[in-house]
């Protein structure tokens, strides 16, 4: 089963402008005003999303001076992505098998 932890990170992900932003940070730590920039998204609505992100553990910070920079947390983003790789290793089996419940 799902546990809380990947269900909310899938609903995190599941957001255009989040997963945009997860995109972005794969590729580069980014502070806000870079996300603003990349994203053309408004400051406030970028830190709602990146404090989503956060809370689900997929994003963290880093503060440089006086700027705090956003990264990603690969371990979380596998963890992800096994439990997906899990659940399309099932589904290939039970198709492959033909297992299906019988009505009653």
């Amino acid at each position: 089963m799902v546990t809380s932890v990947d269900t909310e990170a899938l609903k995190v992900l599941a957001d255009p402008l989040r997963m945009q932003i997860v995109t972005l940070l794969a590729a580069e730590s980014l502070c806000v005003c870079h996300l603003v920039e990349e994203t053309g998204a408004k400051q406030t609505n970028l830190s709602n999303h990146l404090r989503l992100l956060r809370q689900a553990g997929l994003v963290e910070t880093e503060p440089c001076g006086r700027f705090l920079y956003y990264k990603l947390r690969p371990a979380a983003l596998e963890a992800v992505a096994a439990h997906l790789g899990t659940l399309a290793d099932t589904a290939r089996a039970t198709a492959e098998a033909a297992r299906k419940r019988p009505c009653t």
